[in-house]
């Protein structure tokens, strides 16, 4: 593992950044943000959107959260094909192996853990929290990738075409759909900053990639009454990339007895990173709100397996 550490502006955040090799030798690229002055309250894990990196997160680190990413497998600086995704499941054991070892530190152990993506990050969100159900305490679910906007849908017919192309050339950019960067970003300086950003995938959508990504929004709609998970679901009103009705759908579906959706009228998809800031700050206002309001509840997961420690402790004193 190769550790980093940068300065940044702010000198009461620290920066770090770690390559890491998943289990199938793939190097990934990881980072955290962490408050200098004071024990973070609570750690939020960042999942992020298709095609783009972890983005910086101040905003979280300044109100007292540790903050950790990961740059998805061809996504960032991670290896593999830029934009190409060959398999969702191994990239959410990627994410969920590397979340864990962070949590299991002896220092977070009692700290809340709180997963946050947008967009296809949403998408891994639900399947973190489906992989480890009473691991997480709670999620922020931003425009989730839960059902592709059917704007963003190519025919049935060309879908099982490309089916067929996968299998043969898996990498290829030739699905057809709109200008993804052009349809989520409503800032125009935000956009252009995306489009020359090295880092960030602007072509077609692979074969492969867009395989994945349509079977996994697909699995999602049938499951939506699993998730159990207290969450914040956030959802622009004019968002053209993923259905604002799909997000009404998984706070209406999910069996989470602690759940909050918010539309928010005329904002585009990319609601933290893309559109202008006074929009960004009220959406960001509002989910450190959410997560203070889950750490003066207490944490429930901690009281459980207090419980279960004691129920233990119980059975061996009376054998």
């Amino acid at each position: 593992m190769i550790r980093m550490i940068h300065a940044i502006e702010d000198a009461n955040v620290k920066y770090e950044e770690e390559f890491i090799t998943n289990s199938k030798g793939v190097k990934l690229f990881t980072c955290r943000w962490l408050p200098v002055d004071c024990e973070p309250k609570a750690l939020v894990f960042l999942n992020h959107g298709y095609a783009m990196e972890c983005r910086p997160a101040m905003r979280l680190v300044k109100a007292r959260f540790g903050v950790y990413g990961i740059d998805c497998q061809g996504h960032g600086k991670s290896d593999g094909v830029l934009g190409y995704i060959p398999s969702f499941s191994d990239m959410v054991d990627d994410s969920s192996d590397f979340f864990t070892s962070v949590c299991e530190k002896q220092e977070n152990k009692n700290k809340l853990r709180v997963l946050l993506g947008e967009s296809m990050g949403g998408a891994m969100v639900l399947r973190l929290h489906m992989k480890k159900p009473e691991f997480w305490d709670g999620g922020v679910l931003v425009a989730p990738m839960c059902k592709l906007s059917d704007d963003m849908k190519p025919p049935q017919i060309v879908v099982s075409i490309l089916s067929h192309l996968t299998r043969i050339i898996p990498t290829w950019r030739i699905v057809p759909g709109q200008d993804i960067i052009e349809l989520a970003f409503r800032d125009p300086k935000i956009r252009e900053e995306v489009r020359k950003n090295p880092l960030c995938y602007k072509g077609r959508v692979r074969l492969q990639t867009a395989n994945e990504l349509f079977g996994v929004t697909t699995n999602l709609e049938t499951r939506l009454q699993e998730v159990k998970l207290p969450f914040f679901l956030a959802h622009g009103g004019d968002d053209k990339v993923t259905d604002p009705t799909a997000s009404k759908l998984l706070y209406e579906k999910a069996s989470s007895t602690d759940k909050t959706f918010k539309l928010y009228p005329g904002m585009w998809h990319a609601l933290t990173y893309g559109e202008f800031t006074e929009n960004t700050d009220i959406v960001f206002a509002d989910i450190i709100t959410w997560i203070n309001e889950r750490i003066a509840q207490g944490n429930s997961r901690m009281e459980r397996e207090q419980k279960k420690k004691n129920d233990e402790s119980s059975k061996k004193n009376a054998n």
